[in-house]
């Protein structure tokens, strides 16, 4: 279901872009003697555009997980207030993000800091893309600003780190095919009765795809034994899903880095000059207000087309 509604939400923004573009060619017609039709011509043609941007961006976007809920959490690095300061302006700047895309957020912990910022905080994105978009931003960021909390105004170097994990949903559905399945019946050997030990009531079940096999003869029937065996059969597929993830989950941890100078993904300087660069992709801003209000669209989607090039 959530597959078949992603699918109609694209399917529905390509109407609407067609529907914006005929409409766009209705007002440039009536543009030349119509100053509002021009007004009205540019308004729709930028909105076009934003839109547009979005959707190539989702369309780098290929991962397992990318189309999942986001989990955040940021951390200050070394520093104290400074860092802690800043961790809380990256928790802005990504609430304000979400929001400008119409994703519900959900604060989960939040560490308040001593005297401004936070300690450390985990907040929920949900929306279409959200940990794919968000996974862009992963790692270290570095601001360089005049301190606010030093009364002799000099110029600070501070760290915080966003990293992020797909929500994962637990309520695990375990889809067996039977064509998956070599389902062989025996005679059961060993105490039981005559009935047990004269019928060919015993199963064993094979899983094709991993190799598993379970087998059952303890119940009365065939029938029964083999449901035994199906649920033997779920709770071993379960268990191999679970530790495929604390696989992935343990390599996403060890690829943390140190929060530290020489480790960041994009740089915030705001003194002597105001600028923002991303280290992976050079790209840069200057209306540094803007990306801290959470316009980091241009950032994410150039690290998407870098990755994809790679």
């Amino acid at each position: 279901m959530a597959e078949r509604s992603r699918l109609e939400r694209t399917i529905m923004r390509q109407e609407q872009f067609e529907s914006s573009i005929e409409d766009a060619g209705v007002l440039f017609e009536f543009a030349e003697e119509d100053e509002a039709s021009v007004k009205e011509l540019r308004e729709l043609l930028e909105r076009l555009e934003h839109e547009i941007s979005q959707a190539e961006t989702e369309m780098l976007l290929a991962g397992e997980n990318d189309q999942l809920n986001a989990i955040c959490t940021i951390h200050p690095g070394a520093g104290g207030t400074e860092s802690q300061d800043w961790a809380e302006m990256l928790l802005r700047m990504y609430l304000k993000w979400a929001e400008a895309r119409s994703c519900k957020t959900e604060i989960l912990d939040y560490q308040p800091g001593e005297e401004a910022g936070l300690k450390s905080v985990t907040f929920r994105v949900e929306g279409e893309y959200a940990y794919g978009l968000l996974s862009a931003e992963a790692g270290v960021h570095r601001l360089v600003r005049i301190s606010p909390f030093d009364q002799a105004a000099r110029r600070h170097t501070s760290f915080a780190s966003l990293f992020v994990y797909p929500e994962i949903d637990e309520n695990i559905e375990v889809e067996i095919n039977d064509k998956d399945l070599r389902v062989d019946t025996y005679r059961a050997t060993g105490a039981g009765g005559q009935h047990i030990n004269t019928t060919d009531s015993a199963v064993r079940i094979t899983h094709i795809p991993t190799g598993i096999v379970v087998q059952c003869q303890n119940q009365r029937s065939q029938h029964q034994n083999r449901a035994v065996a199906m649920q033997v059969l779920r709770s071993r597929l379960y268990e191999i899903e679970i530790e495929k993830r604390r696989a992935e989950t343990a390599e996403l941890e060890a690829n943390k880095q140190d929060i530290s100078f020489g480790s960041q993904i994009r740089n915030y300087v705001l003194a002597p000059y105001r600028l923002v660069k991303d280290a992976r992709t050079k790209l840069e801003r200057g209306n540094v207000d803007a990306v801290l209000a959470g316009d980091i669209d241009d950032f994410i989607k150039a690290y998407l087309l870098s990755r994809r090039a790679a």
